[in-house]
């Protein structure tokens, strides 16, 4: 995917953050803690036993891989949030967020599910050592495509999902954690900027997703210190 670097982004994206890390997130759920104090905003380094598999429990659900029969169902979760908080998509950008056999090939798909089954949100993580997108270097893990579920929003899954995200960085001994947003996303970006992650400006611009079709990028990055062995 061609890039062309943007070399003076929009300088609003920083206020809408802000603005947004207050109130509930479209499409990304509401944050479960909030603080007062400006040095609780990050993502705190885990106790010992804080594994990505003890952090993807809840009493509400739980997180793991998706099944192969679930496949269909993970893919309109991730289309319908994406309807419901963007607006009109393109056909094609419909059917690659609800390919999630395309995705597995390439990637995890980690789901969100409740007791009953029912999927409420799902995220897609590189493998370790394969990224998703071209933006991510050696040392870092990157993921795509955060949906939850619209009859599930505000129940904190968004957070629960990207948290699980850093977990798994964390310990397969990543840096950093990277992703690519497009510049309407402002749900997302409060979500990012409430867990801590800070704007790449240098990784971002406009890319070809189709021949002559170009979309703008936005960059974010949460640097991590690997976990101890």
């Amino acid at each position: 995917m061609a890039r062309i670097p943007v070399t003076d982004p929009p300088s609003s994206l920083d206020a809408e953050t802000d603005a947004g890390a207050g109130r509930l997130a479209p499409g990304y759920g509401r944050w479960v803690h909030r603080s007062s104090s400006p040095d609780q905003d990050t993502v705190p380094s885990p106790a010992p036993d804080e594994t990505a598999e003890a952090a993807s429990r809840s009493a509400d659900w739980t997180i793991r891989l998706v099944r192969t029969d679930e496949y269909e169902r993970a893919g309109d979760v991730t289309a319908d949030a994406y309807l419901t908080s963007y607006g009109q998509l393109s056909d094609e950008y419909l059917a690659s967020l609800r390919d999630v056999a395309g995705r597995v090939q390439e990637g995890d798909v980690w789901v969100a599910v409740d007791a009953d089954g029912d999927i409420l949100g799902t995220v897609w993580v590189a493998r370790e050592g394969k990224p998703l997108a071209d933006m991510a270097q050696p040392g870092e893990t990157d993921f795509r495509q955060l949906a939850v579920a619209p009859t599930a929003r505000g129940r904190g899954i968004g957070e629960a999902l990207t948290r699980h995200v850093i977990e798994l960085a964390r310990e397969r001994g990543s840096h950093r954690v990277v992703m690519n947003s497009g510049p309407e996303m402002t749900g997302a970006h409060a979500l990012y900027a409430k867990l801590g992650f800070q704007r790449r400006s240098e990784r971002e611009g406009l890319w070809e997703v189709q021949p002559g079709r170009w979309i703008e990028l936005y960059a974010f990055g949460y640097d991590l210190a690997p976990a101890l062995r």
